[in-house]
């Protein structure tokens, strides 16, 4: 944690706050806060960033796409589970709107990961 919470200052001091690097960064941060079960700083952090991605690149690309899903899965895990629902479908919609039907961004990245 406190290196994602490191890299996160170095990049926004760097790179600027609104820099996709320093978006991706506090997206991690949120990430491994979710993973050490603190979901309520993981929501805020993954609010923030979602809002960011959405700012500077907009609501179809890929990034955001992602940071919409990890938010509603931070929210399904604090039993949040209709807005989670709905930010799970509005990143499906996304995702297949980009893609096209059956395809999402999401599992196209755990494909690339492989």
């Amino acid at each position: 944690e406190q290196m994602h919470r490191q890299a996160l200052q170095l990049s926004e001091k760097v790179l600027g706050k609104e820099h996709p690097d320093t978006l991706n960064s506090m997206d991690n941060l949120a990430n491994v806060l979710d993973r050490q079960g603190k979901y309520e700083e993981a929501e805020q952090m993954h609010r923030q960033a979602l809002q960011l991605y959405e700012k500077v690149l907009g609501k179809e690309h890929p990034d955001t796409v992602s940071s919409m899903d990890n938010l509603a899965n931070v929210l399904d895990r604090q039993g949040k589970h209709e807005e989670a629902e709905q930010m799970h479908r509005q990143a499906l919609q996304l995702s297949e709107k980009v893609l096209g039907k059956g395809e999402n961004i999401l599992d196209k990245e755990h494909r690339e990961a492989l």
